[in-house]
């Protein structure tokens, strides 16, 4: 029973531990397109300045997206095969959770005494949920072919690296997604 403790106890940590920090990605694509002839982007500036994020944090995003079209095979042109373009949405969470035993004073039960005492409580805690959209045009014909989006926690603290490297991992995690012909196969 001990090994079964020692093996269970770590998994279950890093199964909390990676869903805290998961990225849901979908992805949709007209299948007329032709992904193979796409070698090269551009960032189309007209979509990206309706995104309403800070600056700092479309630099952030770009640099990303430029990151992993590289690692793709796309070379960046003033003359491109497709446009990429991001759109941002943003909410709030509110998680209530009801804890009998942890709030302030009252009445309460529990298997060794019924009475007065702590208990009565109610914890709340919010979190930002932000969603990431990554759209890839056809510059010919100025049609949307291939859409990815990225679901997750946002990091809500001050420090610079983890948010940087959140992003990055929102558009590595939605660009995976990209071809869909090869994703379709695997």
């Amino acid at each position: 029973m001990k090994k079964i403790k020692i093996l269970v106890v770590p998994m279950l940590v890093l199964l909390f531990l990676s869903s805290c920090t998961s990225v849901r990605v979908l992805s949709d694509y007209d299948k007329e397109a032709n992904f193979n002839s796409y070698k090269s982007y551009a960032f189309y500036k007209t979509g990206i300045d309706k995104s309403q994020i800070s600056d700092l944090d479309k630099k952030r995003i770009l640099r990303a997206i430029e990151s992993e079209m590289t690692k793709r095979g796309f070379s960046k042109s003033e003359n491109p095969d497709i446009l990429v373009s991001i759109f941002t949405k943003e909410k709030e969470q509110v998680d209530i959770y009801n804890n009998y035993w942890g709030g302030g004073w009252g009445w309460g039960w529990n298997p060794y005494y019924w009475g007065p005492g702590w208990g009565g409580g109610n914890n709340v805690s919010t979190r930002t949920e932000g969603s990431l959209y990554i759209d890839l045009i056809d510059s010919k014909s100025k049609e949307l072919v291939w859409q990815g989006k990225g679901v997750g926690n946002l990091t809500t603290t001050g420090n610079i690296a983890k948010k940087e490297e959140r992003i990055q991992e929102f558009v590595s995690e939605i660009l995976m997604q990209y071809p869909p012909n090869i994703v379709a196969t695997k």
